[in-house]
């Protein structure tokens, strides 16, 4: 009796896992359909003029603001500035430091807020 138990509840598992797979694909499949692009926000788009402190680490031409953090990204995992034990922490090299107010490691969450204090 009990091997019988525990073949519903495999059973019931296994029908809910597939039910979830379907819906996902569903999903998917309507998504194709539809034919929408996501089109992105015309204020990420726009343009933003790094200062000098930044420009030195992303370049001193205008770049939309997503393309400034790929680039920030960039030089950070190029140049191994991730904390290695707690990966949330940046730290600041000599370019980084003035970006980062004086700071010699900061939060990725904190770095956001210091870098929009270097665009205009």
């Amino acid at each position: 009796m009990a091997a019988k138990k525990k073949t519903k509840k495999s059973a019931k598992k296994s029908a809910k896992k597939s039910a979830k797979k379907s819906a996902k694909k569903a999903t998917k499949k309507a998504a194709k359909k539809s034919g929408k692009k996501r089109v992105p926000s015309a204020a990420f788009m726009r343009p933003v003029q790094p200062d000098s402190a930044l420009g030195a680490v992303v370049g001193s031409s205008p770049i939309p603001r997503t393309e400034l953090t790929k680039k920030l990204w960039q030089y950070i995992k190029r140049n191994g500035l991730q904390d290695s034990k707690n990966r949330r922490n940046i730290n600041a090299d000599d370019k980084l430091r003035p970006v980062f107010g004086g700071r010699s490691q900061v939060t990725m969450f904190d770095m956001t807020k210091l870098v929009n204090k270097h665009v205009s």
